[in-house]
């Protein structure tokens, strides 16, 4: 059952999302990794909390009651709700008959950083990440801004589930072309 993540925060139904297994999803991402976090959150008897980090907008402060103000990098902030509502429709459609209990919430900022401070928040028991597609622009992004798995694996102390996405690279392949 999918609930809007401002419900959450703002009627008191915090505590479903206690103990919650937490995906990290972008837009068209494969409905794989959606999946695998739902069977986890069921086997594990937890709330899925499925979320998107719009890179677009960072934080500029903290209410000291968890409100977090964001100011947008692009003025066209459009493009995160756009993100909001397809992550939602895709959720929504993966998940339809699962049994799983989820919402859907948005972060903003840096996706390693904003997922380990909501997993503090709601003491999350599964972090679950997607790697990237295999190919060399993605390989160029992930050395300037790191895997976000490999960034939550080092600074936070959850487990962290990887589910491979994309082709399989070879053994005698190199992983990040020269």
């Amino acid at each position: 059952m999918a609930e809007e993540a401002s419900d959450i925060a703002d009627d008191g139904r915090q505590d479903a999302a206690q103990g919650a297994v937490i995906v990290g999803v972008v837009p068209g991402h494969p409905v794989r990794v959606v999946k695998e976090a739902a069977r986890y959150a069921k086997l594990l008897g937890a709330h899925l909390l499925v979320v998107n980090v719009d890179v677009t907008r960072f934080v500029t402060y903290e209410d000291p009651d968890g409100y977090v103000h964001s100011a947008p990098i692009d003025i066209n902030i459009a493009t995160g709700e756009a993100d909001l509502e397809r992550v939602t429709a895709e959720t929504t459609a993966s998940l339809e008959g699962s049994g799983v209990d989820w919402s859907v919430r948005q972060l903003v900022g840096d996706p390693a950083i904003a997922m380990k401070h909501l997993a503090e928040q709601v003491d999350a028991r599964l972090l679950v990440v997607g790697t990237r597609r295999h190919g060399i622009g993605e390989s160029i992004r992930e050395f300037f801004t790191g895997s976000v798995a490999a960034r939550l694996a080092h600074r936070q102390h959850r487990p962290v589930l990887v589910i491979p996405l994309g082709d399989v690279v070879p053994d005698d392949q190199e992983i990040w072309p020269a």
